[in-house]
């Protein structure tokens, strides 16, 4: 076992003889011979170089546009598609058991969807304090902070929002029990 030590440390020893560190003089030398190597460096572009710009004009505030009367058409000027658009928004909306389902699937996946928001924020609430705390550097944890109270207000706005479109299925349900719709057709 001491012949391998001492075989190991001779090893070191003859090592350290080959590897040498090169000496700061070694290195600008070198530095110097690269930079006369690679020539002079392209041209430097200044103000002087480039060509003035004139200074952004003000624009004046628009025109109020001219107030039009509707003009009142007969059903023989009107295309055959307007025609029908009109037919469309005259008619009365008929609540069937599609017209009830679809509302509240649609009221249903955009809570979802603001629940899925809500909690993608806090995910990176939580992210964002874990590297406030993790940072020495007042400069870093000053943007970090105000990304974070920004974070904080969105969720803020998400929650009132979510808070919303509870509130909107609970009356979407509630209108609906009060024009006597089946209970399945709101599922």
């Amino acid at each position: 076992m001491r012949f391998t030590i001492c075989l190991i440390l001779s090893g070191f020893f003859v090592a350290s003889g080959v590897v040498r560190a090169q000496s700061l003089g070694d290195v600008a030398r070198k530095e110097e011979e690269r930079r006369k190597a690679v020539g002079a460096a392209g041209k430097v572009y200044t103000n002087k170089d480039l060509p003035s710009v004139p200074p952004p004009a003000t624009t004046a505030a628009p025109a109020e546009p001219a107030k039009q009367e509707p003009q009142k058409s007969t059903s023989k000027d009107q295309p055959k598609a307007a025609q029908a658009d009109a037919m469309y928004y005259d008619k009365p909306v008929v609540k069937d058991q599609a017209y009830w389902s679809d509302r509240k699937k649609a009221l249903q996946t955009q809570l979802e969807r603001d629940q899925t928001l809500a909690d993608a924020l806090q995910s990176r609430i939580n992210a964002l304090t874990t590297d406030f705390v993790n940072r020495a550097d007042p400069a870093q944890r000053a943007v970090i902070e105000r990304d974070r109270q920004k974070t904080l207000a969105e969720l803020g706005t998400l929650k009132k929002q979510i808070d919303d479109d509870k509130k909107g299925l609970a009356a979407l349900e509630e209108e609906a029990r009060r024009a006597g719709v089946p209970p399945g057709w709101l599922r």
